[in-house]
């Protein structure tokens, strides 16, 4: 078997890890090499990979049909827990719904999920940890042509978009505020979700912003800084002088 022949079966299996003997005999013959079936599988290079695609593969191929959610508690100031479901788009790093509450219930959270999707607005998936409340609305869920993927038990990176921007909320706007009550928590929150949709820069999104944001040239006028999230964060802008 001549080198450039077996270097060439190697190069194949190594550009393209999908195919087998069959698929890289067949491009041979199409490039006028004639060599057996059994010769390819025998030089191919083999390819340790998992049995099925990896969870990373699978988060980046689904990116435009994925929607995260996720619970986090914030504690009032006279120690009351408020519990925040968080629905996060994959693709755009969009904010789809944020909503407060004193008692998940699985009816509180169905209800959530019903506002937070329209008929022609429901993720192919929706991925979610093991919390009991997502387990009682698993109907809910199915019935809007959604499914569920769940995380493994005690693997919250496999749910990372959700827990960083959650990590985001708790830095840049909880841990600076002091929380009385449901009503005032959703107005924080609120602000801050303006903020982040449509002024705060994202590296996984070019530096660009959930609704994209444009660039104002410096003909557009000076620059002024608009105080958003209550004087917490400010926007840049240009102005007509």
């Amino acid at each position: 078997m001549p080198a450039d022949v077996r270097g060439l079966i190697r190069e194949m299996s190594t550009a393209s890890p999908l195919w087998g003997a069959p698929r890289i005999h067949g491009e041979l013959q199409k490039l006028g090499v004639s060599v057996s079936q059994s010769t390819v599988a025998k030089y191919m290079r083999r390819q340790r990979r998992p049995p099925s695609q990896t969870w990373r593969t699978f988060l980046t191929n689904h990116a435009n049909q994925i929607m995260a959610a996720d619970f986090f508690v914030v504690p009032t100031v006279t120690f009351r827990l408020l519990f925040v479901l968080v629905i996060l788009e994959h693709d755009r790093r969009r904010l789809v719904h944020v909503a407060v509450t004193e008692h998940p219930t699985a009816a509180w959270t169905a209800q959530q999920l019903r506002n937070a999707f329209s008929e022609n607005e429901t993720p192919r998936y929706l991925l979610h940890d093991r919390d009991s409340v997502f387990a009682d609305v698993a109907t809910t869920i199915a019935g809007m042509n959604t499914q569920a993927v769940r995380t493994a038990p005690r693997s919250p990176w496999q749910n990372a978009y959700v827990e960083r921007v959650i990590g985001s909320i708790r830095r840049e706007c909880l841990d600076h505020v002091i929380v009385m009550n449901a009503a005032g928590l959703h107005r924080v929150l609120r602000d801050y979700v303006a903020y982040y949709m449509r002024s705060r820069t994202h590296l996984a999104l070019g530096k660009d912003t959930p609704y994209p944001r444009p660039v104002t040239p410096p003909s557009a006028g000076r620059i002024v800084a608009m105080p958003e999230v209550g004087g917490l964060h400010h926007r840049f802008d240009r102005i007509a002088a």
